[in-house]
């Protein structure tokens, strides 16, 4: 009796900042988090290189990612749907 897992995939909605590589965009992924100390509502952001196979997206474009196979060094993420252009 042998059940089958449904694979979790990770995904980030972000906003594409740079288009400027050949099937790549750099996609910055912005969280709001409260410090631990102050209170305050602190806005954290983490910038993550996509594949884009398509070359579809442009500087202003929200987006959103998912963890994929490592397609170069820095690049392990996909674009898998433009929100908004």
């Amino acid at each position: 009796m042998m059940t089958e897992k449904a694979k979790v995939v990770r995904s980030l909605t972000g906003r594409v900042v740079s288009n400027k590589m050949d099937k790549t965009v750099t996609v910055l992924v912005e969280r709001k988090v409260k410090h631990p100390l102050i209170g305050k509502v602190v806005v954290k952001s983490n910038k993550f290189h996509a594949h884009d196979e398509a070359n579809a997206c442009n500087e202003g474009d929200f987006v959103t990612i998912t963890e994929s196979r490592p397609y170069s060094k820095s690049k392990s993420w996909v674009v898998s749907k433009i929100e908004a252009k």
